[in-house]
């Protein structure tokens, strides 16, 4: 398939950041020559699907001095890059998954990077940086012997199943969990693994690292070697001694493998169980100020249910009495407040007045001579009721 941009363009079409999400592919692609990318439904763990875009291929890896080509593929979600990518390691069919700190029993890549992915300062050159340096420390992929048969593809994989893989295909297993696309907490610790486990094929004409041969057991512990031993005659207690130790040998691998997987799957749960611990404490202070604001709101109503009462009461009163004479209704407590209110109310016409005359003298009612007499006589009269009040508040005390 041709890598070119407008392929691409059509692939992230549903993407929110398609120009972005196209431009940083691109220039992935042109660095990392190997890996090639695809339109293909993942499925979640809710059972729901969605075409995601898969970059598949190999990076270099160098482990003790010699490069491998890791085969991976890594899952762009359409929000990218707000949400971390998915990624996993894929075996061919020679290779087995070694589970590691980086990588669990279904190629599921776990990275300190992808636990702290944020949208401005996270790309995908650094992500597979971070995986080359760490698959450099601890392989995720080990070849198995000639004669080992490949099994099935594990049935509880988080692994997506597209066409063409080349494990036997079952009904579509649920992808990684929607809630959280990757690891939840960052400083959690990794689990503490043993040394990797390589082994010796290889893939794209570049071999992988060298598997752990199986060390050859010294006789039983306890048993002499006779006359038949040092001449060299092999003795059905030797046959059954050396299938007694290839079997013990077998068995313990096998036992070390499913308890690192253990280890893994038991790790991943106590991640998750924090999650939701989390999620717990933060609905239950969601919960408690939500009820802290609702017997807030009852008290508020209450207050305007008691002011309603009081405002239709008021209505009720004034609508029982007759109509109030405005003369009347302002009623001084002292001759100077009087003498106030009455200078106060006669300034206050005057300025009408002054603002009428004007406009007769616009309206062409009056000849100037006359504006400009009558306006002389009103200022003259403004003037003297101004200094009464300003006399009288000064008087009385108040703001002048």
């Amino acid at each position: 398939m041709a890598n070119d941009e407008l392929a691409l363009k059509q692939f992230l079409s549903k993407y929110k950041h398609r120009e972005f999400t196209c431009r940083e592919v691109m220039n992935l692609i042109q660095i990392y020559r190997s890996l090639a990318y695809r339109l293909e439904a993942f499925v979640f763990n809710n059972g729901s699907r969605k075409d995601l875009l898969n970059l598949e291929g190999t990076i270099p890896v160098n482990y003790k001095g010699a490069y491998y080509n890791i085969p991976v593929c890594i899952w762009l979600m359409d929000t990218h890059p707000q949400n971390a990518p998915l990624c996993f390691v894929k075996p061919t069919a020679d290779m087995s998954i070694k589970v590691s700190k980086y990588v669990d029993s279904n190629g599921k890549v776990y990275l300190p990077y992808l636990h702290e992915w944020t949208q401005n300062g996270s790309t995908l050159q650094k992500l597979i940086q971070c995986m080359i340096t760490a698959f450099g420390e601890l392989p995720p992929v080990y070849a198995k012997p000639r004669n080992e048969t490949r099994p099935p593809y594990p049935v509880n994989s988080f692994m997506p199943q597209p066409s063409g893989y080349p494990y036997p295909q079952t009904s579509p297993q649920p992808g990684y969990p929607t809630s959280t696309p990757y690891p939840p907490a960052s400083n959690l610790p990794y689990p503490n693994y043993g040394a990797p486990y390589p082994g010796p094929a290889s893939t794209n004409g570049m071999p992988y690292p060298p598997a752990t041969t199986t060390t050859p057991y010294p006789p039983t512990a306890g048993y002499s070697q006779g006359p038949d031993v040092a001449g060299g005659t092999i003795t059905e207690e030797h046959i059954k001694a050396s299938l007694l130790s290839a079997v013990e040998d077998k068995l313990r691998r096998r036992l070390k493998e499913q308890s690192q997987q253990s280890q893994a799957e038991l790790e991943t749960l106590r991640r998750t169980q924090q999650e939701l611990c989390d999620g717990k404490a933060r609905l239950e202070d969601i919960l408690t100020r939500l009820q802290r604001e609702r017997a807030e709101l009852d008290k508020n109503v209450v207050i305007l249910q008691e002011k309603e009462k009081e405002l239709e009461a008021a209505v009720e009163r004034l609508a029982e009495q007759e109509g109030v004479d405005v003369d009347e209704a302002v009623v001084t407590t002292a001759p100077l407040y009087s003498q106030l209110l009455n200078a106060f109310a006669e300034e206050a016409t005057l300025e009408d007045a002054i603002y009428y005359m004007g406009e007769a003298l616009r309206k062409e009612v009056i000849d100037l001579d006359t504006f400009l007499k009558q306006v002389r006589t009103l200022a003259r009269r403004q003037f003297t009721l101004r200094a009464l009040m300003h006399k009288c508040r000064q008087k009385a005390q108040l703001a002048c």
